[in-house]
């Protein structure tokens, strides 16, 4: 494996005559870089190559200078929404190819629209890498001629769909488009949402596609990057074959920076259909990105509210525990910047109260000033996530293509570094009196429906159009349509779909094993690519070892433990792991706590003495204790204002059952942590032993380093726990539907499944190959139909989850509320048939994209460090990747339709659905099931009837 040359020195051996110590780990690093190359096509294309040979894969990322910024009112929406066209067809292409062949490939593709841009990106197998170039630039230069009004209808309900899931299904989904309405003026470029207005989407024509592609689409407004595993001078006579004849179009006329004043400060309330809980924002207009005062901007959001000892933090949460967090952070977009402040508050919680607080945090703040120490802390956060984000491929063709469009230099992240690392405390002082001291702001008070009492006082009410869905809409009913007609655009160059290269295969990277004395097993994987180490410890319990009845202690447990040690306050004890850069989070899961965290290497060992100090010496702080329990309350009680949570935690309590574990959510209800005390966690505490726990790392350190470091955990003792076993329930629940009422809601939510296997079952494999086709992401066949053909959702997929006990299989989605019936007739037939619409091509196609995504799938440190997990945990051998992969070769179409006949029956399936009762309860009685009523929490309503 080459060691790219961003990679520091971090290693000196060192010998002795006796023995070998452990590697020393250096302190001082070389100046940070990504190496690049660039040049400029004769369209005016500018083109960046990053060379990095770690992994056989290629990312590629092209960068559009246009966003929602350049629409024009009455026309909003419409830069998203040609993002969403790109991806349809091309005229060298075949028709749906861009959505379905990349994933066949191996590959992953996706797209993203903000105010400013909009960036197409994709990360294939090197063998796939000039049928990327082929593909992406054919998008790029050569779809205009090939849209047509059905798929512009198409495309339209996509992107309402996505809005209904993002938007207005959503919790506090508003409060963008309010903001940006009264922060900035009528027709500035900021003062409408990304995703825009229904009405102005619906009112769409092809002309206007035409227009916006030939206005902005030309390759002088672009920044192509290719990085990965390429040779730079083949690569540049390959970008000159595909993207050299797509036209430079006309020139694009800059904005310009046009930041907001404002002359008042603007109080706004309004009433959420989906919230629970009340919530404040207050956001202060600042400046640009690319500003020198953002990095000081940045530091100073931090400083407010990201520690113990922030003074917002202080005011707010310890003090008053009006909320359980405080958010304070600088957004800066091209043409002018926000600095915001957010509290969700907890329930019943009146918003003068936070803004009396917020106001009593910024005084103490203005009174202390800046502290030296969180200073340096902060920076020592912002070296090890500067390393985080440049840890894969794909990361790093963002960095380069978004500095190079937006700033003109792929390499401005080493610049970026030296301007926050240079930010002094007078300079943090200075941007607060500039920007946010007595001056102007919008302050919003989202509060639930019939709770305006909760508002700030004298707020004035915000208004946002709101969709009213009906049934039998004819206009939204779309479909494939003919293929566009028109001549082909003549190119110098062949345009016929290239030869795949030589085919990577994924290989098992080289595993070490180790123990502790104490019985810590220990497992690795060493890899220098960034001087980062990640690491999990996996002790077993998790859920499994909650009190019956008070469910959500471990949960509980794993945070208070973070809430600092014996000799450490939770203030301090942040401190320690600030200035080291260092992340350390506690969580239970189903089946196991866990203690995770990353750091550079360098701070491993400062940061491995934190964590046996916090394993072996913990504070027991009742007061924490209080203030933890009141946030899960509030995080609980927010839950309940989530139609997908809603649907997940009543889909696992019905497969599940009530008297099992998995049938109630691992960090408790409502109900359950009632009577929760500091006892329960003190008793549970004592599962905690290494007997049968596992420490896993993946990063820039060998065993020997390793083993030496963690060896300080010693000292840490137990016993063998015994994890109590719960049984299955009997399936008496197959073939009902049970609806979840969320009045007014845009969209349905849905759950079909049942129990399948454990991860440990002989057949787990085979179920996750044969699933592969029906619901594996974006070439699937719930994919292609619900959304690709008929525009109903913005995405649907199936899969099972992984874990001991037996897991659930489930199809989930999100369609549009007057689609639900018709979404769930597709899918119910979709499982009907199955088995008998599974061929030798689907054998051949799942085969292909599962050996192929593996040489992407396990490239970061967290992607490895599952590996070991999965080792671990499952008892599977090193090469487990490589004999699944083995064992897929070897399936014939027979095994696939057994695996189906097994474990995907559509008659043994439960339905899940969360959506508007007057709506749809009455519509649903045609799919021919008991309907079966639950509330919000899973309970039922009714009985089992037809209506």
């Amino acid at each position: 494996m080459r060691v790219p040359s961003l990679m520091v020195v971090l290693f000196a051996l060192t010998y002795n005559s006796c023995k070998k110590e452990p590697e020393p780990i250096a302190q001082e690093t070389t100046e940070f870089k990504i190496d690049y190359e660039k040049f400029v096509l004769d369209n005016g294309l500018e083109v960046i190559l990053h060379e990095d040979h770690s992994d056989p894969i290629v990312a590629v990322a092209t960068m559009m200078h246009v966003g929602s910024n350049r629409e024009k009112p009455g026309k909003t929406g419409f830069a998203h929404f040609f993002e969403h066209m790109s991806f349809n067809d091309s005229e060298n292409v075949p028709v749906g190819a861009n959505r379905k062949m990349i994933p066949e490939w191996g590959g992953s593709r996706n797209g993203g629209t903000w105010s400013d841009g909009t960036v197409y990106y994709e990360v294939v197998p090197k063998d796939a890498f000039e049928k990327i170039l082929w593909i992406d630039s054919d998008r790029f230069g050569y779809m205009i001629n090939t849209v047509t009004k059905e798929a512009l209808e198409r495309e339209k309900q996509v992107v309402k769909n996505e809005k209904r899931q993002r938007v207005d299904n959503a919790a506090y989904g508003y409060t963008d488009e309010i903001i940006r309405k009264y922060l900035y003026p009528e027709g500035h470029p900021y003062s409408w949402t990304v995703i825009g207005a229904l009405p102005d989407l619906q009112a769409a024509t092809i002309e206007d596609v035409k227009e916006f592609y030939n206005q902005y689409y030309g390759a002088s407004n672009a920044s192509l990057v290719i990085a990965g595993d390429i040779d730079i001078e083949e690569t540049k006579g390959l970008v000159e074959k595909w993207f050299g004849e797509i036209p430079s179009g006309p020139e694009v006329e800059k904005l310009q920076v046009d930041p907001v004043v404002l002359e008042e400060t603007k109080s706004l309330y309004f009433e959420d259909n989906f919230a629970k809980l009340p919530e404040m924002r207050m956001v202060f207009p600042t400046v640009e990105e690319y500003h020198q005062d953002v990095y000081a901007l940045e530091i100073l959001g931090k400083l407010l509210s990201g520690s113990k000892n922030a003074p917002l933090y202080n005011a707010i949460v310890q003090e008053q525990k009006l909320a359980p967090n405080v958010g304070t952070y600088q957004s800066s977009n091209e043409l002018a910047g926000e600095f915001i402040f957010r509290v969700r508050a907890n329930a019943g919680t009146d918003l003068d109260s936070v803004k009396i607080a917020i106001e009593k945090g910024l005084t103490m703040f203005e009174t202390n000033g800046v502290n030296e120490k969180d200073l340096k802390r902060i920076k020592a956060e912002l070296e090890t996530d500067l390393y985080q984000g440049v840890s894969t491929v794909l990361n790093k063709a963002f960095q380069l293509v978004q500095d190079n469009e937006f700033k003109g230099d792929p390499g401005f992240i080493v610049e970026s570094a030296k301007l926050t690392e240079a930010v002094t405390a007078a300079d943090v002082m200075r941007v607060y009196n500039q920007y946010i001291k007595d001056k102007n702001y919008v302050m919003t008070s989202v509060v639930p429906k019939g709770q305006l009492d909760l508002a700030v006082t004298n707020a004035m009410p915000a208004t946002v159009w709101q969709e009213r869905v009906r049934y039998n809409v004819a206009n939204e009913e779309v479909g494939q349509g003919a293929e566009a007609v028109y001549e082909k655009t003549p190119t110098k160059h062949d345009r016929s779909e290239p030869a795949f290269g030589e085919l990577p295969l994924f290989k098992s990277p080289e595993i070490w094993r180790g123990t502790l004395e104490n019985g810590l097993t220990l497992y690795g994987i060493e890899n220098h690519e960034v001087p980062l180490v990640q690491f999990d410890i996996t002790i077993p319990g998790g859920q499994l070892l909650d009190p019956i009845g008070k469910e959500g202690v471990s949960s509980l447990l794993s945070d208070l433990m973070l809430e600092g040690t014996a000799t450490k306050t939770p203030a301090e004890l942040e401190e320690a792991l600030g200035l080291l850069g260092a992340t350390v989070r506690m969580y239970s899961d189903k089946e196991d706590f866990h203690i995770t965290g990353s750091c550079l290497t360098k701070n491993f060992e400062g940061t491995m003495s934190l964590v046996k100090e916090i394993i072996l010496e913990p504070r027991w702080d009742f007061k924490e204790f209080e203030r933890l329990k009141l946030a899960l309350k509030t995080n609980l009680k927010g839950r309940e204002a989530n139609p997908n949570t809603i649907g997940f935690n009543a889909f696992n309590r019905l497969v599940y059952g009530e008297n099992h574990r998995f049938g109630t959510p691992s960090s408790g209800t409502l109900e359950s942590i009632k009577e929760i005390t500091i006892k329960d966690l003190k008793s549970y505490y004592n599962n905690l032993s290494p007997k049968e726990a596992k420490f896993h790392i993946a990063g820039a350190i060998t065993k020997e380093q390793t083993e030496h470091i963690v060896s300080v955990l010693n000292t840490w003792n137990g016993y063998k726990i015994a994890v109590p076993h719960y049984n299955l329930p009997i399936a008496n629940r197959k073939g009902n539907l049970y609806f979840i009422d969320v009045p007014d809601a845009k969209q349905s939510v849905i759950y079909i499944g049942k129990l399948v296997v454990s991860a440990k079952d002989e057949n787990a494999d085979k179920l996750e190959f044969a699933n592969e086709i029906l619901g594996g992401g974006s070439s699937g066949r719930l994919f292609q139909t619900l959304r690709i053909e008929k525009g109903y959702t913005y995405g649907a997929y199936s899969g099972f989850s992984k874990s001991n006990e037996v897991a659930p299989f489930a199809v989930r989605t999100s369609v549009r509320a007057n689609a639900t019936l018709k979404s769930l007739e597709i899918i119910k037939e979709m499982l009907e048939n199955y088995q008998s619409s599974f061929t030798n091509d689907e054998v051949k196609l799942t085969k292909n994209k599962i050996l192929k995504s593996n040489t992407r799938a396990f490239e970061s440190l967290r992607a490895q460090l599952s590996i070991l997990k999965n080792i671990s945990k499952y008892n599977k051998p090193d090469t487990y990747i490589e004999d699944t992969q083995d064992a897929l070769t070897k399936m014939t179409l027979n095994d696939y339709r057994t695996t189906i006949n097994n474990y995907l029956n559509e008659e043994e399936m439960i339905y899940v659905v969360v959506g508007d009762k007057k709506l749809l309860l009455h519509e649903l009685n045609k799919l021919e099931k008991p309907i079966i009523e639950l509330d919000i929490h899973g309970n039922v309503i009714d009985v089992p009837a037809f209506y």
